[in-house]
C-alpha cells in the first residue's frame, strides 16, 4: 500500500521536466513576438503563436503548483518554486498581453527600438532557458546562474534606455507632423514591451535569491 502511494507522488526531476516544459514555451513565444514587429503579414501568423504558448505555459504553471502541494521532498523551498514559476508566467502573461495591445490598436509599423526590444525579450528567454536547469545543481553551477541572472538584468537596463529614447523620439516626431493617437498606440507598445523585459528580471531576481539561501 506504501509502495503504491509513493509511486503516485511526483518525483522531484518532474519539476525540472515541467520548467523545461515552460521554457520552451516561452522562448517560442518571444520569438514570435519577435517576428510580430516585422510587420505586414508576420503580425497575424505570429500573434496566433503568442497566444498557444501562453496557454502552453499555463499548463505547466498549474502543473508545476499542482506538484508544490503533492510533492513530499522538493528540489527547493516550495515558496522558491512557486515564486520562480509564477515570475516565468507573468513574463509570458505579459508577452501576450504585448500581442494584443498590437492586434487591437491594429499597429502595422515598428520603430528600431522596439524591434531592438525584442531582441532583448528573446535575448531574456533564452538565457532563462538555458539557466533555469542550472538550478538543478546550485552549488556546482552557482557561478553560471549569477552571470545569467546579470546578464538579464543588463538587458533589462539596456531595453530602459531603448524605451525612453524611443519614446522620445515618437513624442518629437507626433508633436511635428503626427497626432496624439499615434504617440498614444506607439507609446502603449513601448510601454508593454518594456514590461516583458521587467518581468524577466524579476525571473532573474527569483534565481538570484535561490542561488543565495543554497550556496
Amino acid at each position: 500500500m506504501l509502495r503504491w502511494f509513493h509511486a503516485l507522488m511526483p518525483k522531484e526531476e518532474r519539476f525540472f521536466q515541467l520548467f523545461a516544459q515552460h521554457s520552451r514555451a516561452m522562448v517560442a513565444g518571444a520569438e514570435a513576438l519577435r517576428a510580430m514587429l516585422e510587420g505586414g503579414e508576420a503580425i497575424e501568423r505570429n500573434y496566433q503563436i503568442v497566444m498557444d504558448r501562453e496557454n502552453d505555459a499555463d499548463v505547466a504553471t498549474r502543473e508545476v503548483l499542482i506538484a508544490v502541494r503533492r510533492t513530499f521532498i522538493t528540489p527547493f523551498d516550495r515558496g522558491n518554486i512557486r515564486d520562480l514559476i509564477t515570475s516565468m508566467d507573468n513574463s509570458i502573461d505579459q508577452m501576450q498581453k504585448t500581442a494584443k495591445s498590437i492586434k487591437l490598436f491594429d499597429v502595422t509599423q515598428f520603430t528600431p527600438q522596439q524591434r531592438d526590444m525584442a531582441d532583448a525579450i528573446v535575448k531574456c528567454a533564452r538565457l532563462v532557458q538555458e539557466g533555469v536547469p542550472l538550478l538543478q545543481s546550485i552549488s556546482n553551477e552557482a557561478t553560471r546562474i549569477s552571470t545569467i541572472t546579470e546578464q538579464i538584468s543588463a538587458l533589462e537596463g539596456r531595453a530602459d534606455d531603448l524605451h525612453d529614447s524611443g519614446l522620445r523620439e515618437l513624442y518629437k516626431s507626433n508633436v511635428t507632423g503626427g497626432t496624439a493617437l499615434n504617440f498614444f498606440v506607439g507609446n502603449e507598445v513601448y510601454d508593454h514591451l518594456e514590461k516583458v523585459v521587467d518581468r524577466f528580471d524579476d525571473v532573474a531576481n527569483v534565481m538570484h535569491g535561490i542561488v543565495i539561501e543554497h550556496v
